[in-house]
């Protein structure tokens, strides 16, 4: 049986971009397939996933003609994995692997495939990720179309050209670390000013939320929100200016080159 789509690796991502696809219909249970060779995991999406079929390899009778793949794999394992995909006939494939160019990609395959890199983030786990996609040398515009709608069942999605997506990768990749070492940071600065863990988490998590919230809504820059915020001569301001002694602007620059330099390296 052949399948619409085919998500090779049922781990984290894998399992959230299927339940990012069930829950937007944008297949039916039936018409997809996950690739997992772990048993336990195996059992755990079958449990979790009601008529999808999880299997531990993929075979020739399970790709047709317009059937994709989404590669969600571990890096040292992509290639292999690729080399697979590329044997049973697939011939559109969405990679989700960090560090993995498109080109080493497309060399397993024997004829010309439409390959798009791509590279969300965590909250894609709870439906609120992140993800920008790039297309390889093959690639069409339906082919990014089709790629867009599969990661647009779990977030937001953006287009760029594959020498953007190690600065991605650097920002929004691996943006969410930056953000929860800095959440963990504030719910400690209220501990020490005298709040409870559980309030000072209470009103860092709505804070930021909010702000969030705020910055969408309105349209209006973060520079001016923030002046908005900051009186002159008042609390805010004062806050402002120990972060800026602090150079914590510099800090998230260099935090930033850092991970998109060591993308660049991973893909060498």
């Amino acid at each position: 049986m052949a399948f619409q789509l085919v998500l090779i690796g049922g781990g984290r991502m894998g399992s959230a971009l299927a339940e990012g696809l069930l829950r937007a219909q944008w297949c039916q249970p039936s018409d997809l397939l996950i690739i997992e060779p772990v048993a336990e995991q195996r059992d755990y999406l079958t449990s979790r996933l009601a008529g999808v079929q999880v299997l531990p390899s993929l075979e020739l009778e399970h790709v047709g003609p317009s059937t994709g793949a989404v590669l969600c794999v571990k890096p040292d394992y992509a290639e292999v994995a690729a080399r697979t995909v590329a044997a049973c006939g697939v011939t559109r494939l969405l990679s989700v692997v960090a560090g993995l160019s498109t080109a080493r990609i497309e060399a397993v395959f024997p004829t010309p495939a439409a390959v798009i890199r791509s590279m969300p983030n965590t909250p894609v786990l709870v439906g609120k990720g992140v993800s920008a996609i790039a297309g390889g040398s093959n690639v069409t515009k339906d082919d990014l179309d089709w790629a867009q709608s599969i990661l647009g069942s779990v977030g937001t999605v953006v287009r760029v050209t594959e020498k953007n997506i190690d600065a991605v990768t650097g920002l929004s990749g691996s943006g969410p670390a930056y953000f929860f070492l800095v959440v963990e940071a504030m719910i400690e600065a209220g501990v020490h000013q005298g709040l409870s863990r559980e309030v000072s988490r209470e009103l860092v998590l709505g804070t930021f939320e909010g702000s969030a919230a705020l910055l969408r809504h309105t349209g209006e820059s973060p520079e001016e929100l923030r002046a908005q915020v900051t009186s002159p001569g008042g609390t805010t301001a004062a806050g402002l200016r120990m972060l800026e002694g602090r150079a914590v602007r510099a800090a998230f620059l260099e935090a930033v080159a850092g991970a998109a330099e060591r993308s660049r390296q991973l893909g060498r």
